[in-house]
């Protein structure tokens, strides 16, 4: 291994640099974006029961709010359940946008990874074919030896590159998908949210309505 690294020359330094990165953000994001860390697949119905007992206290929006990315948004919407619904709906947007900023952490990083990777790899490619014209004027046309080393310098960071690009790219794609996936449930219940408490705000209306002489 380590002499197909010096094989490639300097590019080798930064393209394994980028290579530790890129699995470094692909591990912590496929960790971080799992589906029963960013919604709890039972917390949208505990909110629900909830907030149709009207049982919804200060402690338990907090505690909301540590759970998990759609707790955090759930407990915003919680919040200002009391207000109109437009303006509800622009808390939960705003908030909605912070946290599609946290789920989308490192991604810009991943895809220039993917991008930059073949880039290094082909200014590997030209440096080992100046090494190899500069072995021919110092008089090596006819001995192979002396091309050998600018030839293997350009094949070896030419693949690196596009071995470090390509799964990049594969993973950028996938974690982006997962996170656009994530951000239209996440979408939903809000919705949801805000549909449900207006039917509560309703409810007690009506039943404060009955209740009075």
């Amino acid at each position: 291994m380590w002499e197909i690294v010096r094989a490639g020359g300097l590019m080798m330094w930064p393209i394994i640099l980028c290579s530790v990165v890129a699995a470094a953000i692909i591990l912590e994001r496929l960790w971080t974006l799992q589906e029963r860390r960013v919604l709890p697949p039972e917390l949208t119905r505990r909110v629900w029961q909830l907030i149709e007992g009207n049982q919804i206290t200060e402690p338990m929006i907090h505690a909301l709010e540590q759970n998990s990315p759609l707790g955090k948004l759930l407990a915003v919407g919680l919040l200002n359940r009391h207000r109109p619904r437009t303006m509800l709906m622009e808390r939960l947007e705003d908030t909605g946008r912070h946290v599609v900023h946290e789920l989308e952490r490192y991604l810009n990083t991943l895809g220039t990874i993917a991008g930059v990777s073949p880039l290094l790899g082909l200014l590997g490619t030209v440096t080992g074919i100046i090494k190899a014209f500069n072995a021919i004027q110092a008089g090596g046309a006819g001995d192979p030896r002396a091309l050998s080393g600018g030839i293997a310098e350009a094949l070896v960071a030419t693949a690196a590159g596009l071995c470090v690009a390509i799964p990049s790219l594969f993973a950028y794609r996938y974690l982006r998908g997962r996170v656009e996936r994530i951000v239209v449930a996440m979408e939903k219940d809000s919705i949801r949210l805000a549909d449900a408490v207006e039917a509560a705000d309703r409810l007690r209306r009506e039943q404060a309505a009955e209740k009075a002489p």
